[in-house]
């Protein structure tokens, strides 16, 4: 059972403890099982390197070419955004030296 069917079963019975259900239907074994597993909160390094390791490979990777382009985006944009507050800076210190007399 992964994280997410554990959250769904939690709401579900935070939702039937509101609503006042007289009695909870008898647990089934993979929902002891889970009881067990939430208990034990902590998870171990081989099962999070092994859910990790899934994750990864759900991942779309981008290829050579857009991760070079993404890259000169990013590397343009920031020349730019820095080249512009470069020259706010400059003319604000004009402005205070101006306006101080240095």
């Amino acid at each position: 059972m992964n994280r997410q069917m554990k959250r769904m079963q939690e709401r579900q019975e935070r939702a039937q403890k509101r609503a006042g259900a007289a009695r909870p239907p008898t647990p089934s074994a993979a929902t002891r099982k889970a009881a067990v597993q939430e208990r034990r909160k902590r998870t171990g390094a081989r099962q999070f390197l092994k859910e990790v390791r899934q994750e990864l490979s759900k991942v779309d990777w981008p290829t050579r070419r857009e991760l070079v382009s993404y890259s000169i985006v990013v590397l343009v944009t920031v020349t730019v955004l820095t080249a512009f507050v470069f020259g706010l800076d400059s003319l604000f210190t004009r402005f205070v030296f101006d306006v101080l007399g240095n």
